[in-house]
């Protein structure tokens, strides 16, 4: 239960950044930067009486149906929320702190802090196995069934986007969407892949009973324990291996310091681990 509900938070604080970014940053200055918000800009210039949080939504109901039919219906049930999630935040920040204007004079880095603000929302969103909806629940279905990186299926779902903001605003702020979805892609990928890091442990050590015992009672994982012979003193000695989140390598590495400080200790950062429990 507890896990569940801090999953919740996690989700609405990466909502909550995403409608942050289309408020302040792209709708102000007209950067249809991808995304659905992109297409709510783009059509909110055409109908300005119907406001970009409506539009979001009218559009999310014909497209997360996508998500029940091509990810599953526990993906589809997180979609549907965050979806509408996104388009309740973006209309209430509207409501809240409405906007005359852009912030500054400065497009550039406005666009800048607005898309490094929406790709970390992103990725929260992500990785509660979850999407925004519209074009990103369109990159994710890429990436599972193409093996396509999200950021870069993202981005070729976004494409349309820019091209309809050229015919919309003019091809100097077709050019910011553009750089905006190019570059929004490439942090997407980045961190994303930094969230997923996991690290593998090998552990030559003569306390490997309590180090092992401490893996499958505290940090409740398996590993795979072999012996192993020195090349110079021939003597035999038992080897751990684990692959463990941060967290967890952190409480691990305390804990054989604490029963062995000469225990001999190799790290690797692994980008991508499948199955027992991994992606």
């Amino acid at each position: 239960m507890r896990k569940k509900l801090i999953g919740f938070i996690y989700l609405n604080l990466g909502i909550l950044l995403v409608a942050i970014n289309i408020h302040f940053f792209l709708a102000p200055n007209q950067f249809a930067a991808g995304g659905l918000g992109g297409l709510a800009i783009v059509l909110h210039y055409y109908i300005p009486f119907v406001s970009i949080g409506l539009l979001m939504a009218v559009f999310n109901i014909f497209l997360f149906f996508a998500g029940f039919a091509f990810v599953g219906f526990q993906f589809g049930v997180k979609t549907i929320y965050s979806s509408f999630a996104l388009s309740g935040m973006v209309w209430i920040l509207d409501k809240l702190f409405p906007l005359s204007g852009p912030l500054s004079d400065d497009k550039l880095i406005q666009l800048i802090i607005g898309l490094l603000i929406a790709a970390l929302g992103l990725v929260i969103v992500f990785n509660q196995n979850a999407s925004t909806g519209g074009m990103d629940l369109i990159g994710l279905i890429l990436n599972k069934y193409f093996s396509i990186d999200i950021g870069k299926a993202v981005l070729l779902a976004d494409l349309l986007i820019a091209i309809l903001s050229v015919l919309a605003f003019g091809f100097e702020k077709g050019l910011y969407a553009l750089f905006g979805i190019i570059f929004r892609g490439l942090v997407v990928d980045y961190l994303f892949e930094q969230f997923s890091i996991v690290k593998e442990v090998v552990i030559i050590s003569n306390q490997c009973d309590l180090i092992t015992g401490f893996i499958v009672k505290q940090l409740r994982q398996s590993a795979t324990v072999h012996e192993a012979k020195g090349a110079y003193s021939n003597d035999k000695k038992e080897v751990i291996t684990i692959v463990v989140k941060r967290q967890e390598y952190n409480q691990l590495k305390r804990f054989v310091h604490s029963v062995d400080k000469e225990a001999f200790v190799i790290v690797h950062k692994m980008s991508e681990v499948l199955g027992n429990g991994f992606r």
